[in-house]
């Protein structure tokens, strides 16, 4: 089994839902996303995916949310934005992506965002 991963940021703000405590209030973060992408086969050129194409399926949904109210961004206008919920979140998206991408020859493994240096949140099936 072959992986690759992938680091990008982006800041914004959110506030949790049914929660007590100072998070309930709105603030922000400068969050860090890990993708890692897994499968079993390469391509012609000896990659699993090229580095850039999976920067630009992170892209599409980072430029979402990036410097934006996530409560305000959906599925987030229900959803909690917790970092579970956004794991989740850049996991489907990127799963959705990359099927047609690669013909479902690479699948994410994992995401993992970190919402400051020392706390993350990851998700995985």
């Amino acid at each position: 089994m072959f992986e690759v991963t992938v680091e990008d940021s982006f800041a914004a703000g959110h506030y949790l839902r049914n929660y007590k405590g100072k998070c309930e209030n709105p603030h922000g973060h400068n969050y860090k996303v890990r993708v890692t992408l897994s499968g079993q086969q390469l391509d012609k050129a000896g990659l699993l995916l090229d580095f850039k194409d999976l920067r630009e399926v992170m892209k599409n949904v980072i430029e979402r949310l990036d410097h934006q109210m996530i409560n305000d961004v959906e599925p987030f206008k229900e959803l909690n934005p917790s970092a579970e919920n956004l794991a989740k979140y850049f996991y489907d998206e990127a799963n959705r992506k990359l099927g047609r991408m690669s013909q479902g020859r690479v699948r994410v493994k994992n995401v993992t965002v970190f919402e400051t240096d020392t706390t993350t949140a990851t998700y995985s099936e």
